[in-house]
């Protein structure tokens, strides 16, 4: 039925969309927050301490920020938009049909 398809296409462009941003990565507050979990060891905590104690100021200018995730789903959603216009041409054709 192609009202199911169209609906069923329609959300999933919707829930894509929804998710249709890059993410950072983490920042170095996060990682700091990294030595108060009781599961990572002593070892790695005393690492991190040497780690943030570094100076930051050359890292921070050094290169600009990448993502730690970029969305590459728009392709995709052109795709289901693509085929749910499709769908909704081929429903209509039949609806004038049937009348």
């Amino acid at each position: 039925d192609y009202s199911e398809s169209v609906d069923a296409l329609q959300r999933a462009v919707a829930v894509l969309k929804t998710q249709g941003h890059d993410r950072r990565q983490a920042s170095l507050v996060q990682v700091s927050a990294l030595k108060e979990l009781s599961l990572i060891p002593e070892n790695a905590k005393r690492t991190l301490d040497a780690f943030l104690q570094q100076d930051q100021e050359g890292l921070e200018v050094s290169a600009p920020e990448a993502y730690g995730y970029e969305f590459r789903s728009h392709g995709i959603i052109e795709m289901l938009e693509k085929l749910s216009d499709e769908f909704i041409a081929e429903r209509t054709k039949l609806e004038k049909e049937e009348m």
